[in-house]
């Protein structure tokens, strides 16, 4: 039964096992949370009988490192706790699934968008998720392509460039550029977290977007590393043209409705009505066909599939894998595909199946799904540095 919008289950027949999940606060990944929520309306919160216990860690997380990994090993003291989740598995993950697994072996553990090094997290997790930033090299500028680009620009600073993925990505996207017939381009713009600020930032976007559609042209597709660069980077293609392909973490949440001045705090978690809603607004400003985004948050897809993939694996009716994982989350995701592959170190050749890189088809407003997840990425491309 329904009390509130909370499944409930009878006091005589409350869930068999627990699963746990960790997420950020609203204020840092509301998407995240909004996934266990849909969790926990699905299968009921343990507190009124049903499966899900949901937590949230500090937003000062680094600075609060030892209460972050408590709070997760804390969930492993239920004598019913079967899995627990970390979206996003910020540092201090391993340690805490290291703890959880000396005194609870039988727990499965998850990190989804794992933060810590591969071969760190890689060494306790039964499971650990993150964007497909390798295949995304590729696809990205090709769905460019599709959406009608002759250049490309990459927008990110030194900090960024500095992180093994984001660096092979900026790297693999400057090949599949050339390789595609557009141009690559450069740009460095300020960090948000630097004496500017997010405002400083966000103004050099501003100012600078403009200047770089006159100096490439009009048909010139952006994407950027940083989430406080998306929304005035989205605000000025709208206004002065180019293409924005995705965010780096693609959401239709990600940068549109403050770049476009909408409020969808009525649509909220439900996706097919924000994009409706965003993709109304878009076509009236007449940048239909220019701008897209992944049509459902990765964030809350997390979180929900993960939970959903956690109960299938402990009934016994799905398996820790690629397959099974990609199942678990299109169903909370009518109408888009998934497409991943797994993790292998570049250093050794070793393929790891317990860590799946993952990405959703582009969805364009106004336009539609552009098939990205039928697309094979050339080989090529997956050894580059």
């Amino acid at each position: 039964m329904m009390i509130f919008g909370y499944f409930v289950l009878p006091a005589s027949a409350n869930a068999p096992y627990h699963i746990g999940i960790c997420t950020e606060t609203v204020s840092q990944a509301e998407d995240d949370l909004r996934g266990a929520e849909r969790a926990i309306r699905e299968y009921g919160d343990v507190a009124r009988g049903g499966m899900i216990q949901h937590i949230t860690y500090p937003d000062n997380f680094m600075q609060e490192m030892e209460t972050v990994i408590s709070q997760i090993v804390g969930l492993a003291d239920d004598p019913l706790m079967k899995a627990i989740i970390v979206n996003n598995a910020i540092p201090g993950t391993t340690e805490a699934f290291r703890r959880i697994k000396e005194k609870r072996p039988d727990i499965l553990c998850i990190a989804a968008e794992a933060h810590e090094d591969p071969g760190v997290i890689g060494s306790i997790a039964d499971l650990i998720t993150n964007v497909n930033n390798i295949h995304r090299g590729y696809l990205i500028p090709m769905a460019a392509k599709k959406m009608g680009a002759t250049d490309f620009v990459h927008i990110s600073f030194p900090r960024h460039m500095s992180y093994e993925l984001l660096s092979r990505r900026r790297n693999i996207m400057e090949v599949a550029c050339n390789d595609l017939g557009l141009k690559f381009h450069f740009e460095t713009a300020p960090d948000p977290v630097s004496d500017v600020g997010v405002a400083g930032a966000q103004q050099f976007i501003l100012e600078k977007v403009p200047a770089w559609l006159q100096k490439y042209g009009k048909n010139t597709a952006f994407f950027c590393t940083n989430d406080a660069h998306t929304e005035p980077l989205i605000r000025q293609i709208v206004a002065y043209g180019g293409y924005f392909v995705e965010a780096d973490l693609p959401s239709p949440l990600m940068g549109y409705p403050g770049a476009l001045g909408i409020d969808l705090s009525a649509e909220k978690g439900d996706f097919p009505a924000i994009i409706k809603k965003i993709e109304q607004v878009i076509k009236e400003k007449g940048a239909s066909g220019r701008l897209g985004t992944w049509a459902y948050s990765y964030g809350y897809t997390n979180s929900a599939g993960l939970v959903e993939l956690a109960k299938r694996v402990i009934d016994g009716k799905a398996k820790l894998d690629l397959e099974s994982l990609v199942v678990a989350f299109e169903k909370y995701t009518p109408g888009a595909k998934w497409n991943g592959s797994y993790y292998v170190d570049l250093n050794t050749g070793i393929e790891n199946k317990r860590h799946i890189l993952l990405y959703q088809d582009t969805y364009v407003f106004g336009k539609g799904f552009l098939g990205m997840t039928n697309i094979q990425v050339p080989k090529k491309y997956l050894s580059i540095r």
